[in-house]
């Protein structure tokens, strides 16, 4: 389950969660501005706290897109390029030629970002995250059903974000979701 995300949306088509009121999976959410405190002790928290703005912002767009199946009328391209708007692009498709929507949210807990490198020509991030699907449904406009997540998918489990500071704001190039990896 390399790419666990996408394969709960594929089976968008046959699987999801019937989720379920988790008060840890929320929406995502700005980030609190790092206080002056936390900016001594880590200087680079306020870009740090720049990274997940974006991160979460891609993530708030994506569902909205995962809601009605289709990225029209969403800013997903102010949040996410290269791999990873095609990789949920790609979800979308599948979605839509499924009949179907998701209903609820994916939660994310403990997000972080791991690494950060503004020394590079292009500055880097790397992002980690819980993902939740506690809250998430798959939901088939067709037959008007939940459907199912498979027996075997983990309902929390890591995914790593890759992200690159363009033109002063924060873009997310690449999404890996990791199944195996649970959290």
């Amino acid at each position: 389950m390399s790419f666990a995300l996408s394969a709960v949306l594929v089976l968008c088509g046959c699987g999801s969660s019937a989720g379920g009121d988790n008060p840890s999976a929320k929406s995502p959410a700005t980030p609190p501005t790092p206080s002056e405190s936390s900016t001594k002790a880590d200087p680079e928290a306020a870009e740090k706290a720049s990274v997940l703005d974006s991160y979460q912002r891609m993530w708030a767009e994506q569902m909205k897109a995962y809601h009605k199946a289709d990225a029209k009328g969403t800013d997903l391209t102010k949040y996410a390029s290269l791999d990873a708007l095609g990789k949920f692009r790609l979800d979308l498709a599948h979605m839509k030629e499924n009949s179907t929507v998701i209903k609820g949210e994916l939660g994310h807990q403990d997000t972080k970002v791991s690494a950060l490198d503004m020394k590079a020509k292009t500055p880097k991030a790397t992002v980690t995250d819980c993902v939740d699907l506690s809250a998430w449904q798959t939901y088939d406009v067709k037959a008007k059903k939940v459907i199912p997540l498979p027996s075997n998918q983990p309902m929390r489990y890591m995914a790593t974000a890759k992200a690159e500071r363009w033109n002063g704001h924060w873009m997310v190039t690449d999404y890996t979701p990791d199944g195996e990896r649970k959290c």
